[in-house]
C-alpha cells in the first residue's frame, strides 16, 4: 500500500503543472477563486438567461460519456475560445486535428476510451508534439520523463515515444483510465491528469463527501487544475462550432489519410522517403520520435511508423525497403554516423528568464538527464549558474556515390589539424591521410575535403 502511494504520489507531482504551458501563456489567466467567487457565480446560474440555456442545450448535445458541464466557469473560457483574438490559433490547431485526431479516435476506439479527450489533447500542448514545457513534459500529451517511463514509453538516444502521436495516446489513454476506475468520474480522472491522483484524494477528503464530482472539489483543488477542466469543456464546444465561427482549418501540410506501418529493422527515414517519393522532411515530422532519423525496428521489438497516403505504384519499392536484408551503402552511412555519434560536454549559462526545459529543448536532450549531469535535487536553476550539457556529435563525415567500397572524406572545420583528424578515425595516421591527399605539408585550411580511405 506503500508503494502505491509513493507511486502515486510521484505521477501526481511528475503531471502536476501540465496545464497553461500553451492556453496560460497565450490567454493569461492566473486568477485563484475565493469561496465567495464560486458562491456568486453559482448563483449566477440560477438566473437561467437564454444565453446560459442556448451554450447548456449545445454541450449537453456534444456529451457523450463525459460530462459538458455548463457553468460560468466554462463560459468564461467559451468566451475566450470564441473570441477575435483565438481565431488564428483555432485555425492552426483545428488543422492539426485533422491530421491527428484521427490517429488517437482509432487508439481511443480500441481501448473503449471516451472519444471527447482528443480535445483535451488541445488544452495540453495546442499538438505540437515538439513542445516542451517549462518543466520538462513533453509531446502531444506532455508527459514527464518519469510518467512516461511508468507507463513504458520508450526513451533513448533514438527515440523518446512522448512525442510520437500513437504510443504518448496509449499511455495518456491508460493513466486517465486508471484514474476514472478509482474515481468513477471521468472529469475527476481528467483533473488528476493535471495535478495528479494525490492532489484529487486530499480535494476529496478536504470536501468531507463521500462520492464528490469535480465541481464540488473544485475550489480545494490547485489553481491551476480549476482551470483546466473548464478549459477541457470549453475548447470541446469551439472545435465542434468552428464553421459557425467562421474558422478555416490551417493544412498542416501532411496529407489526407496517413497510414501506420510496423518496421521490424533498422532502417533510416531518408530510404523511405525515396522508396515512397516523399521528402524526408516530411516523413520526420509525421514521426517526430526518431531523434536521429533512424528507425531502429527489429523483429521482436518492432517500431511504428507514420506514412502519408502513397501512390499504388509505390508499394512494391516500400515492401522491398523494409524486407531487405542488407542496407544500401548510403544507408550503411548513415547508419555508421549516428553509431560512431561523440558525446561532448559543453557547459552553457543560464540566462535570466530560462528554465531547465528551454535548456534541455535547446540542446535538444532531456530534463532528466540535465539534472544528472548536474546533480540537480529539482528543476531549479539561477541566472549565472553553469549547466553542463552532454551534446551528441555526429561524426563528420560523408560518403561519395558509389559502391559499397565508396571514398569517404571529411569536410575541414576551423581549428582542425591532420593529427587532430587522424585521431578520431580508427586505423588512421598523418602519413596515410597526407598520403591520401596529396599533401606535401601539415598545412590546412577550412572548407577543404579530405579523403580517408
Amino acid at each position: 500500500m506503500k508503494l502505491k502511494k509513493y507511486v502515486a504520489l510521484a505521477m501526481g507531482i511528475a503531471l502536476c503543472g501540465s496545464f497553461c504551458r500553451v492556453q496560460g501563456e497565450i490567454l493569461g489567466f492566473d486568477k485563484v477563486e475565493t469561496k465567495e467567487d464560486t458562491l456568486a457565480e453559482r448563483n449566477l446560474l440560477k438566473t437561467h438567461s437564454p444565453h446560459v440555456i442556448n451554450y447548456k442545450s449545445r454541450l449537453d448535445s456534444l456529451q457523450k460519456q463525459v460530462q459538458l458541464t455548463h457553468n460560468p466557469f466554462v463560459q468564461s473560457f467559451i468566451d475566450v475560445y470564441t473570441s477575435p483574438r483565438y481565431r488564428n490559433h483555432l485555425a492552426k490547431v483545428s488543422g492539426l486535428a485533422n491530421y491527428y485526431f484521427p490517429l488517437f479516435e482509432k487508439v481511443f476506439a480500441e481501448l473503449n476510451f471516451p472519444d471527447e479527450i482528443k480535445y483535451l489533447s488541445v488544452v495540453e500542448s495546442a499538438l505540437n508534439p515538439q513542445a516542451v514545457s517549462r518543466v520538462g513534459a513533453t509531446g502531444p500529451w506532455q508527459f514527464m520523463f518519469a510518467t512516461a517511463k511508468v507507463y513504458n514509453l520508450q526513451m533513448d538516444n533514438y527515440i523518446d515515444e512522448r512525442k510520437d502521436p500513437v504510443a504518448a495516446t496509449y499511455a495518456a489513454a491508460a493513466y486517465m483510465q486508471e484514474a476514472y476506475n478509482e474515481f468513477g468520474d471521468w472529469l475527476l480522472a481528467i483533473a488528476s491528469y493535471n495535478c495528479g491522483k494525490g492532489n484529487v484524494y486530499r480535494a476529496i477528503q478536504r470536501s468531507g463527501l463521500e462520492k464528490p464530482d469535480f465541481w464540488d472539489i473544485r475550489q480545494y483543488l490547485p489553481g491551476e487544475t480549476r482551470n483546466y477542466v473548464p478549459s477541457f469543456i470549453a475548447m470541446t464546444y469551439a472545435m465542434n462550432h468552428l464553421e459557425e465561427l467562421g474558422i478555416e482549418p490551417l493544412d498542416p501540410g501532411f496529407g489526407p489519410s496517413p497510414e501506420i506501418i510496423s518496421v521490424q529493422r533498422q532502417i533510416s527515414l531518408s530510404s523511405i522517403a525515396r522508396a515512397i517519393q516523399v521528402d524526408v522532411d516530411l516523413l520526420a515530422n509525421m514521426n517526430p520520435s526518431y531523434k536521429r532519423k533512424i528507425v531502429n525496428g527489429s523483429v521482436e521489438s518492432p517500431k511504428r511508423l507514420i506514412v502519408p497516403a502513397v501512390d499504388k505504384s509505390a508499394y512494391a519499392d516500400l515492401y522491398a525497403v523494409l524486407n531487405s536484408d542488407e542496407p544500401s551503402a548510403k544507408e550503411t552511412m548513415e547508419f555508421q554516423l549516428a553509431s560512431t555519434a561523440e558525446n561532448k560536454r559543453v557547459y552553457h549559462k543560464v540566462k535570466k528568464g530560462e528554465s531547465l526545459a528551454k535548456i534541455a529543448n535547446l540542446y535538444q536532450v532531456e530534463v532528466q538527464d540535465l539534472k544528472v549531469w548536474n546533480s540537480l535535487k529539482n528543476n531549479t536553476v539561477l541566472p549565472g549558474q553553469s549547466i553542463a550539457v552532454n551534446q551528441v556529435q555526429e561524426a563528420p563525415l560523408t560518403s561519395k556515390k558509389g559502391s559499397a567500397n565508396s571514398m569517404l572524406s571529411y569536410k575541414v572545420k576551423k581549428g582542425d589539424t591532420l593529427s587532430g583528424i587522424a585521431s578520431k578515425h580508427k586505423g588512421l595516421t598523418v602519413n596515410k591521410l597526407k598520403a591520401l591527399n596529396n599533401l606535401k605539408g601539415n598545412a590546412i585550411s577550412e572548407g577543404m575535403s579530405l579523403k580517408l580511405n
